[in-house]
């Protein structure tokens, strides 16, 4: 049985209302014929059904709709046509660092945002400790939350977030958050999350991200769904190569062409780095020091591969001038 499940789900923004002008011009507009509202259409017709364990990596430009849609998901916008059917309990992991108040401290901002997310007083003061640990921001408790950096808020955000669990997890490019060392380390407790069977949906311009964590794909341009499908190494292939050279398919045959694109592409490249490689090595031991190279790489096969030296023989340099 499906946990998520859309059908036909268009949602739509209208431009140019009476917020945008004003009671006085939108009268005058009104009586004169002259006002107008204009239709934006973020996403059109999207379809897609994810069982239990399911990970569905959502990819797409800027602009594509990817983030709206999982606004859909969350129950935060309603599609303007379609329906939007999620089963259990959801965590959004969207805009970590936004709803916090900056005058109030990093302690108070974390028991509102638990407050928020419908944590009660006991379970906030249990996880208190951990929360800050795993958001590195022990020595920052008592400082007013604007005094820190964007970084450390988006820690302290998903650090909160991270505590519920959940059967649908939602990810906004929040494996992205912090430095190199805390990345890993949140990549490392989505994993964790994921293991435990959830059904996730992760939006990332990563298409790495993708590769490695998801069974499932979506790729959307400009609102409208290009493909939904279980080959996710095949649609991130074609979709690099689109990146690359900006055709969009509008076939499964132009989605193959794409894909072969992206692997001729990338044999390419790598044949290529590997002989800039070698015209290196090349110069480094053709040069004025190249033998003590020799002789340091002889010495570390003479220790640990000393077969090799035996198959092949020893190379011996002349001796140096000032030996």
């Amino acid at each position: 049985m499906a946990v998520v499940q859309a059908k036909g789900v268009s949602i739509r923004y209208i431009v140019g209302d009476l917020k945008s002008i004003g009671l006085k011009d939108y009268v005058i507009r009104r009586l004169s014929g002259k006002y107008y509202i204009r239709e934006f259409w973020a996403d059109r017709d999207i379809t897609f059904s994810l069982e239990e364990g399911d990970m569905l990596g959502i990819i797409g430009i800027n602009g594509a709709g990817k983030s709206t849609l999982l606004k859909a998901v969350t129950g935060i916008l309603v599609p303007t046509e379609g329906t939007m059917k999620v089963k259990g309990k959801i965590a959004a992991l969207l805009e970590l660092s936004s709803g916090f108040d900056g005058e109030m401290t990093v302690k108070e901002n974390t028991y509102l945002r638990g407050a928020m997310m419908g944590y009660t007083r006991k379970f906030m003061d249990e996880k208190y400790e951990e929360i800050i640990r795993f958001a590195e921001l022990e020595a920052f408790q008592d400082r007013a939350f604007r005094q820190l950096s964007s970084g450390m808020k988006s820690r302290l955000g998903f650090s909160i977030a991270c505590l519920v669990e959940p059967d649908v997890l939602i990810l906004d490019e929040v494996l992205s958050v912090g430095d190199g060392a805390f990345r890993k380390k949140s990549g490392d407790r989505m994993r964790q999350i994921l293991a435990s069977g959830v059904t996730g949906l992760l939006v990332s311009h990563s298409v790495d991200h993708v590769r490695e964590l998801c069974n499932k794909i979506l790729w959307l341009d400009h609102g409208k769904q290009v493909i939904f499908s279980d080959e996710v190494d095949f649609c991130c292939d074609a979709y690099e190569e689109f990146l690359r050279c900006r055709q969009l398919p509008a076939s499964r045959e132009d989605m193959e062409k794409l894909a072969q694109g992206h692997r001729e592409h990338m044999d390419a490249t790598r044949e290529e780095k590997e002989l800039q490689q070698e015209k290196e090595i090349k110069q480094i031991l053709t040069g004025e020091d190249g033998w003590k190279y020799v002789d340091e790489a002889q010495a570390v096969l003479e220790q640990y591969r000393p077969e090799a030296l035996a198959a092949g023989g020893k190379r011996r340099r002349p001796a140096y001038p000032d030996d």
